[in-house]
């Protein structure tokens, strides 16, 4: 297939990129700078210059294409409004460029986030059936960004990862210079449960997506095992052959930090993960989910246990000598 993907040069683009290549699919992908593009492996892929906001850009993406993987989006923005335009309003741009193409675009993986369905209950992992309750901005603009995705007339499927971690992502990396340096700050002492997916076995999963379309549907692409967010930094320490000191934050001071955090980024006009809003993600005591119905879908399963990605992750840090 021929298949346009937005969000290319970013750190699941990367993987995604990369997993559709080494199975013989053509990638057209599209980027706000190409500089960026040297993570690409020889040869280069097919460019097309742009953003979610270059409706002609976006047309050239698709023009030929088979299928589109919708990467691009924002994690953290300046604002509320900010989010949505590019969550939101950047993937109903999206859909109705496919529309577009009247069908000659068949088919749609649109990456969300758990963040899009909110946090679980204690114990109780989400299975896909459950109706979605976002307690963060971030989630709802993803959110928002599906209930345009459920409008196509071609097949569709919604992806919502947990915590991606793995090479070349930045946000994990956080965490591992700590650990190198022998700390842990943990909110509220590490106790909230994870669900994780290792950024090749998502990329499989989109592949895999692509080549077998499930019934449309939300499904969690995550490995089965859970972890504690304590448990998480003393793997990382442990792939760095380290043993980081925990420093627990009480639940308390989490609220203030957040809020002191994100005021300081807001007088300084740039974007954050840590402001007030992020602290109900914070706070909530499970963010897990079973990837149980895309098993059964279409037969995916992650191949990368937590302690493994982990010291994978370690040592290509190093390598590039990003730690």
């Amino acid at each position: 297939m021929r298949v346009f993907v937005t969000g290319a040069t970013g750190f699941i683009g990367i993987h995604t990129v990369a997993a559709l290549r080494a199975r013989g699919h053509e990638a057209v992908c599209l980027v706000r700078d190409v500089r960026k593009t040297a993570a690409f492996a020889a040869p280069a892929p097919t460019l097309v210059e742009g953003d979610l906001g270059d409706t002609a850009a976006l047309a050239r993406g698709c023009d030929g294409a088979d299928a589109v993987v919708h990467l691009a989006g924002l994690t953290a923005a300046r604002s509320r409004r900010e989010l949505f335009a590019v969550n939101a309003d950047g993937t109903r741009a999206i859909v109705d460029v496919v529309r577009a193409t009247r069908g000659r675009v068949g088919r749609v993986v649109y990456v969300s986030s758990l963040a899009a369905a909110g946090p679980a209950p204690f114990g109780a992992p989400l299975t896909g059936a459950e109706p979605a309750h976002p307690v963060s901005d971030y989630g709802r603009s993803k959110l928002a960004g599906e209930t345009h995705v459920r409008e196509l007339h071609v097949p569709w499927v919604i992806l919502r990862p947990p915590a991606v971690y793995g090479p070349h992502d930045r946000e994990f990396l956080r965490l591992f210079k700590l650990a190198a340096l022998g700390v842990a700050p943990l909110f509220g002492g590490g106790t909230q449960r994870l669900s994780m997916v290792y950024a090749a076995d998502l990329a499989d999963a989109i592949v895999t997506c692509l080549e077998h379309m499930p019934p449309a549907a939300a499904y969690y692409p995550a490995h089965p095992e859970t972890t504690t967010a304590r448990a998480l930094v003393e793997g990382i320490g442990a792939a760095l052959a380290t043993r980081p000191r925990v420093l627990p934050l009480p639940r308390a001071l989490v609220r203030p930090i957040c809020f002191v955090s994100g005021t300081a980024a807001k007088l300084a006009r740039r974007a954050t993960l840590l402001s007030l809003d992020k602290a109900n993600e914070l706070l909530a005591d499970a963010w897990t989910c079973s990837p149980a119905a895309l098993t059964g879908a279409v037969g995916w399963r992650a191949a990368t246990d937590l302690a493994t990605g982990l010291r994978a992750t370690g040592e290509w840090y190093r390598a590039a000598g990003w730690l």
